[in-house]
């Protein structure tokens, strides 16, 4: 039937303002990309990436934008929640040399997989893109695993001035990249992909859902996928064919918001 699952919120951590990481259990295989409905009991049920993967324990990170976020950012250990998952697609590591480019809270999710393409001892590029330094999060926990971590701010508080998709831009001129994944705003994620003429691109799609199992069609792109089953990781010859990857999302009601 697939009906949440009580759980008990096992950590509670603040990352940078408005953001924070909880953990709970959830034995079973988890693939870096996929996602989970956590149901806040009496507020509302939201779709949640993974940032954190262990063979028991799982982590997601999230920023305060709604009434579900809030009420989620209380609750402290010990506080039970609901959840579904995983959900959805994750991604496929390919190639010798990787860079991965995370946007805002899109850098929570590109951790596990930088974790696995570390022990796989693959060459790992991250760039962190963030409005000001003070919104940066996870960095050391990349650097211990021994990826190259550049830093971009559109402030310029830290590291490089500019959006990470001029950074990126940079990285790929000098590097020779196999392939690139990412997760944040998506007009960031769109002007990678403009990059990435011959590069193996991935790109995790956030969209509003309401039953996560592809029954509903609130969360359809393009010439009917659907993000909860479909996705949420598509790959860049898919993501050009979407007209509104990149141009709008639909709210609760449907209706087109342009991005």
């Amino acid at each position: 039937m697939n009906r949440p699952v009580i759980t008990t919120i096992l950590t509670s951590k603040i990352e940078a303002p408005n953001i924070k990481t909880i953990t709970f259990r959830s034995p079973g295989k988890v693939t870096p990309g996929q996602y989970f409905m956590i149901w806040i009991p009496g507020v509302d049920e939201i779709p949640m990436s993974v940032s954190q993967i262990t063979p028991t324990v799982i982590g997601i990170t999230f920023r305060k934008v709604g009434d579900a976020t809030n009420a989620l950012f209380q609750l402290q250990n010990g506080a039970q929640i609901g959840i579904r998952g995983p959900l959805g697609n994750g991604f496929t590591l390919t190639g010798k040399h990787l860079l991965f480019v995370g946007g805002g809270t899109g850098i929570g999710m590109l951790t596990p997989l930088v974790e696995q393409a570390r022990k796989k001892k693959l060459t790992t590029t991250v760039i962190l893109g963030v409005q000001t330094k003070e919104q940066l999060f996870f960095q050391h926990r990349f650097q211990r695993t021994g990826a190259t971590v550049l830093v971009s701010t559109d402030d310029g508080s830290m590291g490089y001035k500019g959006f990470a998709s001029e950074l990126a831009k940079d990285v790929l001129a000098k590097e020779r990249i196999d392939a690139v994944y990412t997760c944040g705003p998506e007009q960031m994620m769109t002007a990678l992909l403009s990059l990435c003429k011959n590069i193996p691109f991935q790109a995790s799609l956030e969209r509003y859902m309401k039953c996560a199992i592809g029954i509903c069609g609130q969360c359809c792109v393009g010439r009917g996928l659907r993000v909860c089953v479909d996705g949420p990781i598509f790959d860049g010859n898919t993501l050009k064919k979407i007209e509104d990857f990149g141009s709008y999302h639909r709210d609760a009601a449907g209706r087109k918001i342009r991005f």
